[in-house]
Protein backbone atom coordinates (compact mmCIF):
# COMPACT_ATOMS: atom_id res chain seq x y z
CA UNK A 1 0.00 0.00 0.00
CA UNK A 2 0.98 3.54 -0.85
CA UNK A 3 -0.30 6.13 1.62
CA UNK A 4 0.06 9.88 0.42
CA UNK A 5 1.20 12.09 3.37
CA UNK A 6 1.40 15.54 1.78
CA UNK A 7 0.13 16.52 -1.11
CA UNK A 8 2.14 19.91 -2.10
CA UNK A 9 4.13 22.78 -1.27
CA UNK A 10 2.33 24.90 1.61
CA UNK A 11 -0.24 22.63 1.96
CA UNK A 12 -0.98 20.86 5.66
CA UNK A 13 -0.40 17.53 6.42
CA UNK A 14 -3.08 15.26 6.14
CA UNK A 15 -3.34 11.75 6.80
CA UNK A 16 -6.64 9.44 6.20
CA UNK A 17 -8.36 12.87 6.68
CA UNK A 18 -6.92 14.09 9.87
CA UNK A 19 -5.31 17.34 9.39
CA UNK A 20 -2.61 19.14 11.38
CA UNK A 21 -2.19 19.01 15.35
CA UNK A 22 -4.85 16.13 15.15
CA UNK A 23 -2.08 13.85 14.02
CA UNK A 24 0.18 14.22 17.08
CA UNK A 25 -3.14 13.56 19.39
CA UNK A 26 -3.49 10.49 17.35
CA UNK A 27 0.21 9.53 17.05
CA UNK A 28 0.56 10.76 20.61
CA UNK A 29 -2.53 8.80 22.15
CA UNK A 30 -1.82 6.04 20.44
CA UNK A 31 2.24 5.39 21.96
CA UNK A 32 0.98 6.67 25.70
CA UNK A 33 -1.56 3.79 25.10
CA UNK A 34 0.79 1.56 23.73
CA UNK A 35 3.28 2.79 26.76
CA UNK A 36 0.80 1.95 29.15
CA UNK A 37 -0.41 -1.46 28.44
CA UNK A 38 3.39 -2.72 28.33
CA UNK A 39 3.89 -1.31 31.90
CA UNK A 40 0.70 -2.78 32.85
CA UNK A 41 2.24 -6.12 31.19
CA UNK A 42 5.39 -6.00 32.64
CA UNK A 43 3.89 -5.02 36.64
CA UNK A 44 2.10 -8.44 36.18
CA UNK A 45 -1.60 -7.31 35.49
CA UNK A 46 -3.71 -10.42 33.43
CA UNK A 47 -3.45 -10.10 29.69
CA UNK A 48 -6.66 -10.41 28.92
CA UNK A 49 -7.17 -6.92 31.28
CA UNK A 50 -4.03 -5.59 29.30
CA UNK A 51 -5.60 -5.86 26.11
CA UNK A 52 -8.83 -4.89 26.79
CA UNK A 53 -7.90 -1.67 28.32
CA UNK A 54 -5.79 -1.54 24.89
CA UNK A 55 -8.25 -1.94 22.42
CA UNK A 56 -10.79 0.12 24.64
CA UNK A 57 -8.06 2.63 24.94
CA UNK A 58 -7.09 3.29 21.29
CA UNK A 59 -10.39 3.07 19.88
CA UNK A 60 -11.41 5.98 22.18
CA UNK A 61 -8.76 7.75 21.01
CA UNK A 62 -8.86 6.87 17.38
CA UNK A 63 -13.33 7.54 17.88
CA UNK A 64 -12.42 11.03 19.98
CA UNK A 65 -9.54 12.37 17.30
CA UNK A 66 -11.75 11.69 14.33
CA UNK A 67 -14.93 13.34 16.06
CA UNK A 68 -12.40 16.24 16.66
CA UNK A 69 -11.41 16.68 13.15
CA UNK A 70 -14.82 16.36 11.93
CA UNK A 71 -16.29 19.15 14.68
CA UNK A 72 -13.60 22.05 14.50
CA UNK A 73 -11.48 21.19 11.22
CA UNK A 74 -7.90 22.34 10.63
CA UNK A 75 -7.19 25.14 12.69
CA UNK A 76 -9.92 24.55 15.42
CA UNK A 77 -7.51 23.28 18.36
CA UNK A 78 -5.80 26.92 18.29
CA UNK A 79 -9.31 28.69 17.48
CA UNK A 80 -10.46 27.35 21.17
CA UNK A 81 -7.38 27.89 22.91
CA UNK A 82 -7.48 31.42 22.04
CA UNK A 83 -11.09 31.66 23.08
CA UNK A 84 -10.21 30.15 26.44
CA UNK A 85 -7.07 33.17 27.13
CA UNK A 86 -9.41 36.02 25.97
CA UNK A 87 -11.58 37.17 28.53
CA UNK A 88 -15.70 37.41 28.33
CA UNK A 89 -15.72 40.89 29.20
CA UNK A 90 -13.74 43.58 30.47
CA UNK A 91 -13.94 44.80 34.12
CA UNK A 92 -13.67 48.45 34.33
CA UNK A 93 -13.49 49.22 38.53
CA UNK A 94 -12.74 52.98 37.78
CA UNK A 95 -15.38 55.55 38.93
CA UNK A 96 -17.26 57.32 36.25
CA UNK A 97 -15.81 60.43 37.21
CA UNK A 98 -12.11 59.17 36.84
CA UNK A 99 -12.56 59.11 33.38
CA UNK A 100 -14.73 62.27 32.55
CA UNK A 101 -12.38 64.61 34.89
CA UNK A 102 -10.77 67.44 33.09
CA UNK A 103 -6.98 68.40 33.11
CA UNK A 104 -6.06 71.36 31.73
CA UNK A 105 -3.61 72.20 29.40
CA UNK A 106 -0.18 74.02 30.37
CA UNK A 107 0.42 77.56 28.74
CA UNK A 108 3.96 77.27 28.19
CA UNK A 109 5.44 79.92 26.56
Amino acid sequence: MNYNINKGIGRTVEFKGLKAQYLFIFAGGLLGTLILVMILYMVGVNSYICLLLGAGGASLIVWQTFSLNKKYGEHGLMKIGARKRHPRYIICRKPVHRYLKFTPKSNAV
